[in-house]
């Protein structure tokens, strides 16, 4: 133990740093065995829960517990994994369309044509 106050509180802190780390990984861990299982046995919420892992590998990685590296592999080999293709969302087509309907709306409209207008400072001469 410690005699020094500056080494006691270095103690404290790293063991409150230890216990929230040890949550985080534990946090992504368990997402991670999650995903697997149901990927294993091929259910459909496979995807959500990939995209619950993924999410929990990055949080650690922001806060410093996983390498940047580290989370780029876990989170690739989860994706290789993946046995369930995810079906193709339907707001994507929703999208689409909004996106044709606002080019047949521009190409409708009418081209409004700006005028420049410039401003000329006047410079006087100081009577001397």
């Amino acid at each position: 133990m410690p005699n020094i106050k500056s080494a006691i509180k270095r103690v404290k802190v790293a063991e409150t740093k230890t216990k929230r780390n040890n949550m985080i990984k534990s946090a992504y861990k368990t997402a991670i065995k999650k995903y697997e299982e149901a990927n294993s046995k091929g259910e459909k919420e496979a995807v959500e829960l990939l995209s619950l892992a993924k999410s929990k590998i990055d949080s650690a990685c922001t806060k410093g517990v996983i390498s940047k590296n580290a989370a780029s592999r876990k989170k690739s080999r989860l994706e290789s994994k993946l046995a369930v293709k995810a079906e193709p969302k339907k707001a994507v087509a929703k999208k689409a369309e909004k996106t044709e309907v606002a080019a047949e709306e521009k190409a409708e409209a009418p081209k409004k044509t700006t005028k420049k207008t410039t401003t000329t400072k006047k410079t006087t001469k100081k009577a001397e």
